[in-house]
């Protein structure tokens, strides 16, 4: 179980105007302005529950993900995931989460898939029969037999991105971040990812917290949305229960698309 309770977190950002003058004058005297990325955000997620983390750019997703993955420690707040706090026991953490950053990879660039696959399987310490189960099925069920063998860097995005979230999975954790992990995918690739996704649910009942603007993939994979914006958790209901309140500012939900119900929310809130 996933437990988030009042979290918050701050960045300091420098500030300067365009122009060389400015530029000068930042060497001596910087300008900071504090951004709240978070604002005392709270929610349960259950085991084996897939839920759709939404909001616009700079809405706190990301870093949201980061301090439930242990990369981020926030200001103040309490995080309990499976009787851990993820930034103070990182190493028994990160052996039972997997994350995937859709614009970051964590595949060795220059050399073939299965090499970073392998050197994966050292970090995290797997059984060789753990690591023999598990690769035969991640690459049966992601189609990866033909590409195992290639570099990253030769990769399509669709392909790469395949092998990331099959790297994701190689030490069976029993929750999954996705951070955008469709992005730039076609349209065949973006099926086969949510097929997997939804598999691998229903098989070994892996928790999976989604963010993305695809609202094909929200509609598609998860049952509950949490909605975010300015750092703080605006909604968190069903998806009929995100139509009810499009519903209730006059217009009939039934004729939107998934996507202009979120726009329609992101308006309402003033997000956008």
């Amino acid at each position: 179980m996933i437990e988030v309770k009042h979290i918050s977190k701050t960045f300091r950002v420098s500030r300067r105007s365009a122009g060389f003058s400015e530029a000068f004058k930042a060497l001596f005297h910087r300008q900071y302005e504090c951004i709240k990325a978070l604002d005392d955000i709270s929610f349960t997620i259950e085991d084996g529950e897939m839920v759709g983390y939404i909001g616009p750019n700079g809405a706190g997703k990301s870093s949201t993900i980061k301090v439930l993955s242990g990369i981020l420690t926030p200001d103040q707040g309490q995080c309990n995931i499976d009787g851990r706090v993820p930034w103070k026991n990182r190493i028994e953490h990160v052996r039972d989460i997997g994350v995937v950053f859709g614009q970051r990879s964590q595949l060795w660039w220059d050399v073939p898939v299965i090499d970073s696959f392998e050197l994966l399987r050292d970090i995290y310490r797997i059984a060789a029969r753990t690591y023999k189960d598990n690769l035969e099925e991640l690459v049966t069920l992601l189609n990866l037999e033909d590409i195992i063998r290639t570099p990253a860097r030769q990769l399509s995005l669709g392909q790469r991105m395949r092998c990331e979230i099959a790297a994701s999975l190689l030490h069976s954790p029993k929750i999954l971040f996705l951070d955008e992990p469709t992005i730039g995918l076609d349209a065949v690739s973006k099926l086969a990812v949510r097929e997997f996704i939804l598999q691998r649910n229903k098989t070994h009942k892996t928790t999976v917290i989604l963010t993305t603007h695809d609202m094909q993939d929200i509609e598609s994979l998860t049952k509950r949305i949490i909605l975010i914006g300015k750092g703080k958790i605006l909604m968190d209901g069903s998806l009929e229960e995100i139509r009810k309140q499009v519903e209730t500012s006059g217009q009939n939900a039934d004729e939107l698309s998934i996507d202009e119900i979120v726009a329609s929310l992101y308006h309402k809130y003033q997000i956008s």
